[in-house]
């Protein structure tokens, strides 16, 4: 990236500076004092745990050009620039997108907000990009992909400067449209600022990080700034509506009083909706009516959850003025995103019905539990867990919805983090005794509902399940879907659902059916 003129950098920031910094040179900009490089541009953003002020010296020690610092910080003198605003963090984002020259302008992007369901959108809209001629970049929890190129993901939405270089890179590799998944922390602290969206997509809102928001109300309060103050005055807002007082009849109402957007709304009764659906585990069959005109649909994806996604996405595609045929053939090949109700299969072998899916809020869980349960010959079982240092009024939420839906649910461990496994699962444990769960062991599980194990180890827990399972059952490993690791005290390990359950289903069914 070459060097930029600070006050190119600076041009429509509100700031005040004892110093002449419009001919200052920026080589780069961060805001983490470890990457500071010789010209750099420091921001010093107040954090949840750090405070960008407290490492201003080492910035420049390290070779900072100027350091841009909130108007009552009080630092003294350092020797270099310093552009004062009312809140760094604010600015962050538009800084950056300034230093790599704005780079979403020359792009069509599209913002995707919501508890469940963001990364299935993701792959839909993508797909239907793809069919349509166009070059869709992806940024979202699983990875960032585009032009051929594929990275993993630490973040939802990537922190400002690291998210305006990714667009940058973008740019240059002739990127048309970007979809991205914005979640409601980066609305909160404005990672996305810098960024106007031509479109926006709000799928739903459930019970999800109130450890960060504190309550619903503020939650969806964050969610709402990707429509109210980054979506263009003129954009679109599609928003997944189930009526009556939904989070999304709410933001409806909100968007239609502002008056400056354009809506559309998906699901029953709106504006895009579904008619005679047909669902089981191989998939979706249904007509959907657009601009008045019904049309036949069919996806390999499975549930109900699953047709509001896709109802959304054909509202973001008839935004884009995507032609139906092309839209009915993207949905139908597109197998939809890794860990989300994919199902675990050992080629040749008669074997149950293995789903990894994420679910991993109480609403996501009962969603995906609610829709395998009538398509299931057998018993459903599942294997879930809750995450550490999160939010712990969702445990005993997330136990009763698996014993009022599974014939056997094993509470497990799920990324535990630095809190005690045994203590998560004793919260977990509660809400499965207050829905009337009876806790058995292994030798006197009969499978006749309401039956629950708790297994501290994940992998027992989902080799247990497959032991346990008949032909005709089904299996859901809920919570971790695409993860390939597990968050323990001990830190990171490698540790995958899916390569588990294939394994176990290898061993067991495998040799069953070679017996045969």
């Amino acid at each position: 990236m070459k060097a930029r003129l600070l006050g190119d950098i600076l041009a429509g920031i509100d700031y005040a500076s004892g110093d002449e910094v419009a001919g200052v040179e920026v080589s780069s900009i961060t805001a983490d004092s470890r990457l500071v490089q010789p010209g750099s541009l420091f921001v010093a953003v107040v954090g949840v745990n750090v405070n960008g002020h407290d490492y201003l010296r080492q910035a420049v020690t390290a070779g900072a050009g100027a350091v841009v610092i909130n108007e009552d910080s009080g630092a003294g003198d350092l020797g270099v620039p310093q552009i004062k605003v009312a809140d760094t963090g604010a600015v962050l984002g538009k800084l950056a997108a300034a230093f790599y020259g704005n780079p979403a302008e020359r792009m069509t992007v599209i913002g995707i907000t919501g508890t469940n369901g963001k990364t299935t959108c993701t792959y839909l809209l993508e797909e239907i990009l793809v069919e349509a001629g166009g070059s869709p970049g992806v940024i979202g929890t699983v990875n960032f992909r585009f032009g051929g190129i594929c990275r993993e993901s630490s973040h939802t939405t990537p922190d400002p400067v690291q998210l305006q270089g990714l667009l940058a890179e973008m740019v240059d590799a002739g990127v048309s449209h970007v979809i991205m998944e914005v979640s409601s922390h980066a609305l909160e602290q404005g990672r996305v600022a810098g960024i106007n969206f031509d479109i926006a997509l709000f799928t739903n809102l459930s019970r999800e990080h109130l450890d960060f928001h504190g309550d619903m109300e503020r939650y969806f309060d964050s969610k709402t700034r990707l429509f109210t103050r980054y979506l263009k005055k003129n954009g679109l807002a599609v928003i997944v509506s189930e009526g009556g007082g939904s989070w999304g009849a709410r933001l409806y109402e909100i968007l239609k009083a502002e008056g400056t957007k354009q809506i559309m709304t998906c699901g029953k009764g709106q504006m895009i909706d579904s008619l005679n659906e047909q669902l089981s585990l191989a998939g979706i069959t249904m007509e959907v009516t657009m601009g008045g005109e019904k049309k036949q649909f069919a996806s390999p994806l499975v549930g109900a959850f699953n047709i509001r996604n896709i109802l959304g996405v054909l509202g973001v595609a008839q935004g884009l003025d995507v032609p139906v045929p092309v839209m009915r053939r993207a949905i139908e090949q597109c197998s939809g995103a890794p860990g989300r109700m994919e199902m675990v299969q050992v080629p040749g072998v008669d074997h149950p019905k293995i789903i990894v899916d994420y679910a991993h809020t109480p609403d996501a869980l009962e969603n995906v539990l609610a829709t395998i349960k009538p398509l299931t010959q057998g018993r459903l079982m599942v294997v879930f867990g809750c995450g550490g240092d999160r939010d712990r009024g969702k445990r005993p939420l997330m136990g009763a919805i698996a014993v009022q839906y599974a014939d056997v649910a094993i509470a497990t461990s799920d990324n535990p983090r630095t809190e005690d496994p045994d203590q998560i699962l004793t919260e977990i444990e509660a809400g499965m005794k207050k829905s009337g769960g009876r806790r058995v062991e292994v030798d006197f599980l009969k499978g006749q509902g309401k039956e629950y194990l708790v297994i501290a180890s994940r992998q027992q827990a989902i080799a247990g399940a497959i032991n346990l399972a008949k032909r005709n059952d089904v299996v859901l490993i809920s919570g971790k879907g695409h993860e390939d690791y597990q968050l323990t005290r001990s830190g990171k390990v490698h540790f995958d659902d899916r390569l588990e359950a294939k394994q176990e289903l290898e061993k067991v069914w495998g040799k069953a059916a070679g017996a045969a």
